[in-house]
């Protein structure tokens, strides 16, 4: 339980990595980009190779296809309802319009639908006894500190202070913590058609995630080289699955 909270807290904090880097350092666009799209095919390749593949090994292909097809929907669904209240450019600098408190709590709200089903699966992979999956706590990293960049920009522009956003943040490492937690405990007496189901869910928030917020994002910043960039993310995912 303790690993599966230490782990969670580790993928969490990129987030407010991140935010202290926004706020204190000057980070070009461009590099923020360049961050995003590796996060990207890294996360792209966790999504295939630990949650896809695992569920539909462990649980087959039917729970497989309900858990990702249910997952991208309701991201979708939450993703359209946070845009509609201020949060669609949640991983862009410009996320907030200034004097915009709403949007800036919708981006808020956006990033914990980001942590949530990452968080989970973190806490999941613990289960077998075999260790934390590196590959998704490494994939999620590295997906978190553009997040943290591009979204502390965000707030900065909607009129919020430094010691307010270090506490939204502090509050989304705070919810990513409790829920790989809540992974391992719920997941370690599911079935593996449960374990299917929810493996496959987060995977289908996962894909929607990157493909609906982070590739926009770091193509609009990086350009041309995102995705070679991208497509170099994925083959470091394929790598640290075979390690």
């Amino acid at each position: 339980m303790w690993s599966a909270l230490t782990w969670g807290a580790v993928s969490g904090s990129a987030v407010l990595i991140g935010a202290l880097l926004a706020l204190f350092l000057p980070i070009p666009g461009k590099l923020i980009g360049f961050i995003m799209a590796f996060g990207t095919g890294v996360l792209i390749g966790a999504a295939a190779y630990e949650l896809l593949e695992d569920s539909a090994n462990d649980g087959g292909l039917t729970p497989t296809l309900i858990g990702f097809t249910a997952g991208a929907l309701v991201f979708t669904l939450f993703d359209w309802l946070i845009s509609r209240r201020g949060g669609a450019g949640r991983k862009r600098s410009a996320g907030a319009p200034a004097g915009a408190k709403s949007g800036g709590l919708a981006i808020f709200a956006g990033t914990v639908l980001d942590a949530i089903p990452e968080s989970i699966m973190i806490g999941a992979s613990l289960i077998s006894g075999q260790g934390v999956s590196l590959l998704l706590v490494i994939a999620i990293f590295i997906s978190n500190i553009p997040e943290g960049l591009s979204s502390t920009a965000g707030l900065k522009q909607g009129g919020y202070g430094k010691s307010k956003i270090v506490l939204l943040w502090l509050g989304v490492l705070i919810i990513s913590t409790a829920a790989s937690g809540g992974g391992y405990l719920f997941m370690d007496h599911a079935s593996e058609h449960t374990e299917a189901l929810i493996a496959s869910f987060a995977g289908g928030g996962i894909i929607a995630m990157v493909s609906s917020s982070m590739m926009p994002e770091a193509y609009e910043d990086g350009g041309p080289l995102t995705g070679f960039i991208a497509a170099m993310g994925l083959l470091c995912s394929l790598v640290l699955d075979q390690l």
